[in-house]
């Protein structure tokens, strides 16, 4: 089993840097150009290449030619529903449809191949090695998608622990005298959350010249929380229909206070309930071996089960 480990372990690692890995700021990009204007001898392509770290050099490269063939042969409607998951995870990395479609398949199938090479070395019959093979391509194939599933559901979550706080401040804005596009900017200069770089984006798209209505119901679609959507729906409702926006962003304020309550008190409910399984398989059998086993040993030296057979 040590080359079958060691093979998934590669993988893992493999999988695992392209997943992490962070893209690169203007600021890092500014301050590797300084480094290199302040060198006295030119540089040449060779070091300007063998500079950059083995994934942005090999691996990357290899994913995107590779992206370049998957998009020509997936639907359009696969493209668009990828692009919509990216979306509502904060577009992670900056991958596109393509480029996250293209690590699947690399993942299924290299996954596959050195597991079944793996396995092969290990002298293992070939009916395991199709085992083993088609384990690690269904690994491959899944755990990007339940990847992208877990950086959806924790954008939403903090998107939901941060609302209350940004209406609040929203109210107290336009309450003080600010418009509605003021009051979204101090929120974006405040916070660094996901829904206050949503309001900066939004600020940035009606600057562009989109309406306002837009740019917000774009927003919630990248969100895709309920909460969201209801905010948007009274902003809009209020533009459209000339009411004091001041007086709903107060109600909204109200009503986002009352739900993070009613979902504190919720999961306070729930603790028990979660707290038993632990309890259960792992607290209780350590209590029972603490406070039985000297018992049982005891009783076992004296002779008395000897005694009673």
């Amino acid at each position: 089993m040590i080359p079958v480990v060691v093979g998934v372990l590669i993988i893992g690692v493999v999988i695992g840097v392209f997943m992490l890995r962070q893209p690169r700021s203007e600021s890092s990009i500014q301050d590797r150009l300084m480094e290199y204007s302040a060198r006295e001898e030119p540089i040449s392509l060779e070091e300007l290449e063998l500079s950059q770290p083995f994934s942005e050099r090999v691996l990357v490269p290899l994913i995107e030619k590779a992206a370049g063939f998957v998009s020509r042969f997936t639907p359009q409607r696969t493209l668009e529903e990828t692009e919509h998951r990216l979306e509502l995870a904060g577009r992670p990395n900056d991958w596109t449809p393509s480029f996250f479609l293209s690590m699947r398949m690399v993942a299924t199938v290299g996954l596959g191949v050195v597991l079944f090479l793996v396995m092969s070395f290990a002298g293992q019959p070939f009916s395991k090695r199709l085992m083993f093979a088609g384990g690690g391509a269904a690994l491959g194939f899944v755990y990007p998608q339940m990847w992208l599933g877990g950086k959806v559901k924790g954008r939403q979550n903090e998107i939901i622990k941060a609302l209350p706080d940004a209406m609040d401040l929203l109210t107290i804005c336009v309450e003080a005298g600010l418009g509605f596009d003021a009051a979204m900017s101090k929120v974006n200069e405040k916070w660094d959350d996901p829904l206050s770089q949503e309001f900066g984006r939004v600020i940035r798209d009606i600057q562009l010249g989109r309406a306002r209505k837009d740019a917000l119901r774009d927003m919630a679609a990248r969100m895709d929380v309920a909460d969201v959507t209801s905010f948007v729906a009274a902003i809009v409702q209020t533009e459209q229909l000339g009411v004091s926006i001041a007086k709903v962003l107060k109600i909204q304020s109200e009503q986002m206070r009352m739900k993070r309550r009613q979902r504190a008190e919720e999961k306070a409910h729930q603790a028990p309930i979660k707290m038993l399984f632990p309890m259960v398989f792992l607290i209780f059998p350590s209590i029972y071996i603490i406070l039985l086993g000297p018992a049982i040993l005891t009783v076992m030296n004296s002779g008395s089960l000897g005694i009673g057979g």
